[in-house]
């Protein structure tokens, strides 16, 4: 069997840095799981200052700390020839406004049709990149969140955004119409979030392993028996606005999973005025450093005519949709 070249990382410690146990210090920096890196120690792949690392090893200031990675395996999916909506694109990365509806990665039930199989298509030396099945994935969507992602294209852009997504210096911010009148204009939701003990597909606030999860959020545009909203999650837990705004009493318009019986307090022809399928929910503008250039990135994704449809459908009151959306959209800016 042919041998692969290990792709080697290297990482000085700082003072910041210091006391912290190796496994968890290289989990930050790497973008890697604490198990992953733990099984990387195992296997001989850690190196602190020269000399094999160990996982409970206290990181000193000016340590110098190696981690060795395999390429990533060819992946087995098969490309498709999907129609992706790409705002910028080079050698180290991809960003792309996904539209409501597709599946991010490979999962049961979802064979095909994924974001990584137009993915695979638009690029064919994707690879495998953090594992066959999501190939160049480092965050996600649900289903019918629409918006931004960036997708790696290299092992080490892969690492370098997955270190910023963990270590949360990406900025990230979404549009989301949710029931009811929110007041006050700003607020924060600081609750923590786990899977939830009933339904293994849901999240929820009562559970033995939640995880602390922040969400600010502040008011851009107040309808009757609605309010749009921009929202900021501080952390990256699954479903989490979707979780924190339920629990703040406005769910997401259109969210059939945690709306509760919100929406049956709304009048039917405002209901049936602006009936939706999926959950009103945009990831509208991102910030990041490049890997390469160490340029500071922010994107901006205009609203999917569903969602510009409900809002004009609102501001309207004879229902008719005209003109644009009253929020700009940039595009796409560096510094």
């Amino acid at each position: 069997m042919e041998e692969r070249a290990f792709f080697e990382h290297r990482y000085l410690v700082s003072a910041s840095d210091c006391h912290q146990r190796l496994d968890s210090y290289l989990s930050l920096y790497s973008g890697l799981s604490r198990s992953q890196i733990q099984r990387l120690i195992q296997e001989g792949c850690v190196f602190v200052s020269g000399r094999p690392g160990k996982k409970d090893h206290k990181v000193k200031p000016g340590e110098s700390v190696v981690l060795l990675l395999l390429p990533p395996e060819p992946s087995e999916l098969r490309p498709e020839a999907i129609p992706l909506d790409i705002l910028f694109e080079d050698s180290s990365l991809i960003v792309l406004n996904k539209e409501p509806g597709m599946v991010v990665h490979p999962s049961p039930g979802h064979s095909s049709g994924t974001l990584v199989h137009a993915l695979l298509h638009h690029c064919p030396d994707l690879g495998g990149i953090r594992g066959p099945s999501r190939p160049g994935i480092v965050h996600r969507l649900d289903k019918d969140t629409s918006g931004l992602l960036v997708v790696a294209k290299t092992e080490a852009a892969h690492l370098f955004l997955s270190q910023q997504f963990k270590s949360r210096k990406v900025k990230k911010e979404y549009l989301s119409l949710v029931v009811g009148k929110v007041s006050p204009d700003r607020g924060e939701v600081e609750i923590p979030i786990g899977r939830s003990l009933k339904d293994r597909k849901r999240m929820g606030v009562r559970t033995a392993k939640a995880r602390a999860a922040v969400t600010r959020y502040s008011v851009l545009e107040r309808f009757s028996d609605f309010t749009l909203l921009k929202v900021q999650p501080e952390t990256g837990r699954t479903h989490q606005i979707r979780v924190h705004l339920a629990q703040l009493g406005h769910p997401i318009w259109g969210d059939q999973v945690y709306g509760g019986r919100r929406k049956d307090f709304i009048g039917k022809e405002i209901r049936e005025r602006i009936a939706v399928r999926r959950q009103m929910l945009h990831a509208w503008r991102l910030g990041f450093l490049h890997p390469a250039s160490k340029e500071l990135l922010h994107f901006e994704a205009p609203l999917p005519p569903d969602f510009e449809r409900v809002l004009q459908a609102l501001r309207s009151p004879s229902g008719q949709v005209h003109g644009n959306s009253r929020l700009e959209f940039p595009g796409f800016s560096r510094e």
